[in-house]
């Protein structure tokens, strides 16, 4: 009996892992398609990210391409609760993988974009060219993941794998810790509050004030 459970936990596991990982297709491609980029290619753009923002915010209001493709980014960054997740973008279990490889893909398109505009071509060059020499060194092209070949848009964006959360341990032992500290925090604030106004009560009973015009025994002034 208890190998027939345990057969069965694992295939609902497999069934599970398998769905959330299952590629999933734009429901609305009205936006602008974005092109996929491998597993390896996300370390090197997660590591220019900052750069690429950088000019792509001089660069939004001169270009409605790269203005939509920076609001994308960004936003598929907060759905990604902005990289704080462990594993997000190295570990290709994690349910936080698939909306980073959505934000890091327009990363990178934003990049190609660039490059091919006439604002600042020294700056977008140069920026091109040393993500470019990253990637060759890294082999970064090479390295490649079930989201590799899936291609992202702007008018859809994409959700944590949250099927996938409680059964990778990082993402969930990370979100109980978060949760802990919390409610400890909430508690020992609550517990602040309340000796504070027991305190108050106490020392507001204990000496009335004086009127004004008596001195400290009782007798008028004057």
């Amino acid at each position: 009996m208890k190998i027939w459970l345990t057969a069965l936990l694992f295939a609902l596991v497999s069934v599970c892992g398998a769905a959330a990982h299952g590629v999933r297709v734009p429901k609305d491609t009205s936006g602008i398609t974005i092109a996929p980029l491998s597993h390896g290619q996300m370390t090197v753009i997660a590591d220019h990210r900052d750069d690429i923002h950088l000019l792509a915010t001089w660069l939004a209001d001169r270009d409605a391409q790269v203005r939509d493709l920076l609001a994308f980014s960004r936003l598929q960054y907060a759905k990604c609760l902005w990289g704080m997740m462990p594993g997000s973008i190295n570990d290709e279990a994690s349910p936080f993988n698939e909306c980073s490889h959505a934000y890091l893909a327009a990363d990178q398109a934003i990049l190609l974009r660039m490059r091919t505009l006439p604002h600042w071509p020294e700056k977008t060059g140069q920026l091109f060219d040393t993500v470019e020499r990253s990637m060759i060194v890294s082999g970064s092209s090479l390295v490649l993941c079930a989201y590799s070949a899936t291609s992202f848009n702007t008018a859809s964006p994409v959700d944590p794998d949250w099927h996938d959360f409680i059964i990778h341990m990082p993402s969930l032992l990370t979100a109980l810790a978060v949760t802990a500290g919390l409610l400890l925090s909430l508690g020992l604030l609550i517990v602040l509050v309340r000796t504070e106004m027991a305190r108050s009560r106490h020392s507001g009973g204990s000496t009335p004030p004086t009127p004004a015009g008596l001195d400290v025994s009782g007798t008028v002034a004057g």
